[in-house]
């Protein structure tokens, strides 16, 4: 008889039964209302910004219903109020517009060099070297060949 037909469990496998070692018990989410059902003078507009914004994730993208709790009807509502918020330039389309993002180089970039006024270009000194000019190559003289006499 194998301790399947038994009914025994494995002692590794075996699970206490009861509250979840550390204190906690299983995570059971409060039940979200949506704000607008609860609100009924409420209105969804597309120039409320402040309001709207809140509906945007940091990726500016658009806030499922299970993370904000608005039911379908306004979720559907919002979505075309930030769409078109979007289209009039009132909301962003991508979260650079929202948090400037740094450079992706790391990098330092150059620092320019101080303009040196021309009085005192004229004052310094020129460089001690000579300046370097490239060889020219040798020139072919054209071949002159005898032509043929007319005959």
């Amino acid at each position: 008889m194998t301790t399947r037909e038994s009914g025994s469990r494995d002692s590794r496998t075996a699970r206490p039964r009861g509250p979840r070692p550390g204190g906690r018990g299983r995570f059971v989410p409060k039940r979200k209302v949506c704000f607008y059902c609860a609100n009924k003078n409420e209105v969804i507009d597309y120039k409320n910004v402040e309001k709207l914004r809140s509906y945007l994730s940091d990726r500016a993208k658009i806030d499922p219903r299970r993370r904000t709790g608005t039911c379908a009807k306004h979720q559907r509502a919002l979505a075309t109020a930030i769409k078109r918020a979007r289209h009039l330039a009132l909301l962003p389309f991508v979260p650079e517009h929202f948090f400037p993002m740094p450079p992706m180089t790391a990098r330092p970039q150059p620092v320019a060099q101080p303009l040196i006024p021309a009085a005192q270009a004229a004052a310094t000194p020129a460089p001690a070297v000579a300046p370097v000019i490239p060889a020219a190559a040798p020139v072919a003289a054209p071949a002159e060949t005898e032509k043929p006499a007319a005959a």
